[in-house]
């Protein structure tokens, strides 16, 4: 047997690996996407006190620690019977988590897949990166940064820092938004929004432009799952899960979300630190879910607010109003989103309830809660018990990446089998065709961040007596 090893993998956020075992013919015969980081947060926390958990567990992430901020507080708020929050406490977390949507998705665009999809797959890997972008591109470098820098500053002012803030708190938040503040960002809202669109047009021509090239790309039939409001619609915040097949038709909708873990489990594999989530009615083999933006655009019965809806219609015109399960479509899904989120942030900026006083409440002391939000990467679940002593006694976390984690072992396997599988030769842009489908899905392998283009990634295939016959690396 042949193995191809892809260590690590290159413009995503943490660190992963690829196997590809190939036949003496060049045939693939297995393919597996590795999770190599142990982090460990469901163990250490305990013993802590619950007030604390929504700033402790942020620490996964320099990214999107806003998620886990808000899901942890979303569960706290279970612990201490906030069964609803203020009008400023919700929206002003609702503030907070539309500018990390917007700040993470545009990262993701600019700096991290647009290499691809601006320079094409095989593409000289000097130029393919985000120095590249900035050379070459300019302008589209210098809107990522910006659309980025408004949505970490609407962070700031929400959650205290840019980065691990506490605004959020069991009950509700610790301030609102100040009038200046509000201003400040009103003013450059309109510019905001004319970037996100001009991002829009981008991913969405490229998908129409190269739909023969990238149907099949990485693709294939899966279910989708993802948080929509009572009446549908798409929401990031709040609302019941909802899981769909490949037909659209509903798997389940809006059951108890204190309950998840009646309707969804989790299966544990060697060769991996990531766990395996599954649709329990469904089985391990068959229940496997995609989420994300290409999940959310699929589950919601439409978006409410205008822009980003018209954009949902065209996006789902594509697949006749079927479930869209090409897994390239990501691009345009998360692209839509960012429309979608500077529309509720301006409409959120212009609500005076952000600067109410009235931001914190309480009711009956429980001691278990779950807290569901819809993080840039897909659904995310935390799921606390505190003990009378006010202390964690049980965590568990589902992070969005992890329930992706099937199906981007799927996307790696399809690449494999259709780009790899046979070839003479292994060469760079072929393996890239694989780390291409694995950015696709924005994936946050150990929910940290890590400086781009100083990855080394070294690459050596070997014969059956297990001699070198093939080197490439890379830095």
């Amino acid at each position: 047997m042949k193995k191809i090893v892809i260590e690590p993998v290159t413009r995503v956020e943490g660190h992963g690996k690829v196997t590809i075992q190939l036949d003496d013919n060049n045939k693939v015969t297995q393919s597996r996407l590795h999770i190599v980081e142990f982090r460990g947060f469901e163990r250490f926390i305990l013993g802590r006190p619950y007030w604390e958990v929504p700033v402790l567990v942020q620490r996964l992430c320099g990214i999107c620690p806003v998620s886990h901020h808000l899901a942890a507080a979303k569960a706290m708020d279970v612990i201490v019977g906030a069964d609803k929050l203020t009008p400023t406490a919700e929206k002003m977390r609702r503030l907070m988590h539309y500018g990390q949507m917007l700040q993470s998705h545009a990262l993701h665009f600019f700096h991290l897949c647009s290499p691809d999809l601006l320079f094409g797959f095989d593409a000289d890997p000097a130029i393919r990166n985000v120095i590249g972008v900035i050379e070459k591109h300019p302008d589209l470098a210098v809107q990522g940064v910006m659309l980025r820098k408004y949505g970490q500053e609407l962070i700031k002012a929400t959650a205290g820092k840019k980065i691990h803030g506490t605004g959020a708190i069991p009950g509700g938040i610790n301030k609102n938004l100040s009038i200046e503040e509000r201003d400040n960002f009103l003013k450059d809202i309109e510019q905001i929004l004319e970037w996100s669109r001009g991002a829009l047009k981008i991913a969405k021509d490229y998908t129409i432009d190269n739909l023969d090239k990238i149907a099949s790309f990485g693709s294939f039939d899966s279910n989708h799952l993802g948080i929509v409001r009572k009446d549908g619609a798409m929401d990031f915040y709040d609302g019941g899960v909802r899981a769909i097949d490949k037909d659209g038709n509903k798997i389940f909708d809006h059951l108890d979300n204190q309950k998840y873990h009646h309707y969804i489990a989790e299966e544990v594999k060697s060769w991996s630190y990531m766990k395996f989530p599954f649709i329990r009615e469904i089985g391990h083999e068959n229940g496997w879910y995609r989420v994300g933006p290409l999940a959310r655009v699929n589950v919601c019965d439409y978006i409410d607010t205008p822009e980003a809806e018209a954009a949902r219609k065209e996006f789902m015109a594509v697949t006749d109003n079927k479930p869209n399960n090409i897994t390239m479509a990501y691009h345009w899904a998360r692209m839509i989103e960012m429309l979608h989120s500077v529309e509720v942030i301006k409409s959120l900026l212009n609500d005076d309830d952000l600067q109410g006083n009235d931001l914190v409440v309480s009711g009956e002391r429980r001691n278990e809660g779950v807290g569901i939000i819809e993080a840039p990467r897909g659904t995310l679940f935390h799921h606390y018990q505190v003990n009378d002593n006010d202390q964690i006694t049980m965590a568990n976390l589902i992070v969005s990446t992890t329930s992706n984690n099937e199906p981007m072992n799927q996307a790696v396997k399809k690449v494999a089998e259709e780009r790899i599988s046979g070839k003479p030769e292994i060469t760079e842009p072929l393996m890239n065709e694989v780390e291409v489908a694995i950015r696709a899905y924005d994936p946050c392998l150990s929910c940290a961040t890590h400086a781009l283009g100083k990855m080394p990634l070294k690459f050596e295939l070997l014969d059956n007596d297990g001699h070198i016959i093939q080197t490439e690396s890379r830095n």
